[in-house]
């Protein structure tokens, strides 16, 4: 009615597709923007000082398998004088660095349980009406004649079960965030613009019409030009056209294996199926009933790579240059029963050395948030699915600590009335995320707005050659690292010295948010983190009926760089604790309810427990309603 089309029966291939739209929101769209930037990056400023700005936060790291990054050395002033630049205007550049789908997953031992394994799992996504995830249970009998019994998580259009258990093991995942793309210069004939250099001479460039039906308007027809690495969709800095290599253009990567879970009895069952499962690669942790726990990378296509750079484009017309084949299930990272009995991933690097080398890094997460999960499982020797839960709802500002003492010895040390309640509001620290918590919101402000001083005047000067460009990774390490060692040179040239920089975001702060009603002790976390979660139709309605198919704005606790990663509509699309074996004992708690009719009962169900971060049932409760499903003809 609201879109005025008639929905179209579902197809095999509809199927495939919705894998597809998996890849693309777990990849970045397929755009691999990252890279891009990181190549414009270096193509206005020297190697040397990009390097830096990119760096690792070695500080904030929590690998399950070798050392943190060491820390960042700052570029000499001989290699880059900013002061000595001239002015740019940085008024306009938008530092978004915006946060990526991703996820927590952990696991504990059955010698800390006193029983089987616990593994925990909450995805992060963005948030909607109904949920990404139907939950199901699923109870048949095998060819053998033994009882399946499946709890946990669906995607409608794909027939598995995503994340839960079979009663044997549990298992969950993470995005990898490794290095899936690649950009591949293409050399263009410039007699034959029609054909372009490969490995031993020259080949046609394909072209293939791809159209785009506009409701109410003419169709779109774009024209897509192909390459044997994959389509051209970008340009290098320097003009070079550049076709994406992807593995999701690859056959191989589209199977159903993940339906195999199903049937598999132990840990290293499931650790060995994984690299044969074709989805986007997932940091996979599974335990089972004997209190086994892994964790690997599933995804069958982990590409080979020789002969470049793979982070920035590359010719592959050379000989013994490119993607050379497919990683083996043999070469996969695989740990098994760790010493400590824990697991932990959080979209960070999780491990080094050739694994690294296999994986690539394709935008890793700061670390804060694993780091945080890996210290809360340390704290404890024994775990229940109530401590599971607990770290999932982990809202402690561990990684704003530091910049909370920053703000407050710099103004002590340059007091002045218009910043005194700015420091007064700030003064007591309640370390926590909480919708109350107004120094937390004050805190992370400043914060914000001293990363975006520090950058702006670098970002700009890329933004100056390549309008579109944006600043590819957090950089956490560079900016505290200037504000410990202060080296002058890399100061923009509108501030006297680097007090004068963080007085400046002090004074941002409060002019930004002490003009609002009520003033600075008014801006707590919750007006600002208040839930923004609708129906893809809502928008189609006017106000306010469009409130009939969205949940209450409510104030949320959480943020990025801790567990309980919460935005107002981005952040668990479920959380889970499950025993295998023990179904009974573990839950599944899911924003946004099943139900896509807000004259349903069941319309929202389950939404309110989520943002009270109130454990659910894994279990379903007795049968209301049964719906007889038959072959059609």
């Amino acid at each position: 009615l609201l879109l005025g089309t008639k929905p179209e029966p579902w197809r095999d291939a509809d199927t495939l597709l919705t894998l597809d739209a998996m890849f693309l929101d777990l990849n970045g769209d397929g755009r691999n923007q990252r890279e891009l930037d990181i190549a414009r990056m270096r193509a206005t400023l020297p190697m040397a000082l990009v390097t830096f700005l990119l760096s690792p936060a070695g500080r904030w790291e929590a690998p399950l398998q070798g050392p943190p990054s060491p820390p960042p050395m700052i570029p000499p002033e001989s290699v880059y004088n900013l002061r000595a630049k001239q002015n740019v205007d940085t008024r306009a550049v938008a530092m978004h660095m915006p946060e990526f789908p991703g996820s927590n997953n952990f696991a504990v031992a059955g010698r800390l349980t006193g029983g089987a394994s616990i593994v925990a799992n909450d995805m992060h996504l963005g948030l909607r009406v109904p949920n990404i995830w139907f939950r199901m249970r699923l109870r048949y009998r095998n060819a053998q004649g033994d009882m399946v019994d499946l709890n946990g998580l669906t995607l409608p259009g794909t027939p598995a079960l995503i994340a839960g258990s079979n009663g044997h093991i549990a298992w969950g995942f993470t995005n990898s965030y490794g290095d899936w793309m690649d950009w591949v210069r293409v050399d263009i004939d410039p007699a034959r613009p029609d054909r372009y250099r490969v490995p031993g001479g020259w080949a046609p460039l394909q072209k293939h019409l791809e159209t785009i039906a506009v409701k109410g308007g003419k169709p779109h027809t774009l024209v897509v030009k192909d390459t044997r690495w994959g389509p051209i969709m970008a340009t290098a800095p320097d003009g070079t056209p550049l076709a994406l290599a992807w593995i999701a253009q690859s056959p191989r990567t589209h199977n159903f294996n993940i339906v195999k879970l199903e049937h598999v009895h132990t840990v290293s069952q499931a650790l060995s199926l994984a690299p044969t499962i074709g989805m986007p690669p997932q940091n996979f942790v599974v335990g089972d009933t004997q209190g086994h726990i892994g964790w690997t990378v599933t995804g069958n296509a982990l590409p080979l790579r020789t002969g470049y750079d793979p982070t920035l484009p590359a010719d592959w017309s050379r000989p013994g240059t490119g993607w050379i084949g497919w990683a083996t299930p043999a070469q996969f990272p695989r740990i098994e029963n760790p010493a400590s009995g824990r697991l932990w991933t959080a979209n960070n690097r999780t491990t080094s050395g050739a694994w690294l080398k296999l994986l690539g890094n394709g935008g890793y997460d700061l670390g804060a948030r694993a780091q945080q999960i890996r210290d809360d499982l340390r704290a404890r020797e024994h775990f229940t699915p109530k401590d599971m839960l607990a770290i999932q709802l982990d809202d402690q500002a561990v990684f704003l600590t530091r910049w909370q003492q920053l703000l407050q010895t710099t103004l002590k040390a340059h007091p002045a009335p218009e910043l005194a309640e700015l420091q007064k509001l700030t003064a007591h620290w309640h370390d926590h995320a909480a919708t109350d918590s107004v120094d937390y919101r004050l805190v992370r402000a400043f914060r914000q707005q001293v990363v975006h001083d520090v950058l702006a005047p670098f970002a700009a000067r890329v933004k100056q050659r390549f309008k579109h460009f944006d600043w590819p990774r957090k950089s956490e390490a560079a900016v505290w690292t200037l504000l410990q060692q202060r080296p002058r040179w890399l100061l923009a040239s509108r501030y006297s010295d680097w007090n004068d920089l963080l007085l400046h975001a002090a004074h941002q702060v409060v002019d930004k948010l002490g003009k609002q009603p009520g003033g600075l002790a008014a801006r707590t976390w919750g007006e600002r983190n208040t839930a923004d979660i609708h129906h893809p139709l809502a928008g189609a309605l006017p106000w306010p009926f469009n409130d009939w198919l969205s949940m209450p704005a409510d104030p949320l606790p959480g943020d990025n760089n801790m567990p309980r990663v919460q935005t107002p509509s981005f952040g668990a699309s479920e959380r889970f604790g499950i025993i295998p074996g023990d179904a009974a004992h573990s839950y599944l708690e899911m924003p946004g309810g099943q139900s896509d009719n807000p004259l349903s009962p069941y319309f929202g169900a389950g939404h309110e427990a989520w943002v009270h971060g109130k454990a659910s049932p894994l279990l379903p409760g007795p049968a209301q309603h049964t719906l007889h499903l038959r072959p059609g003809p």
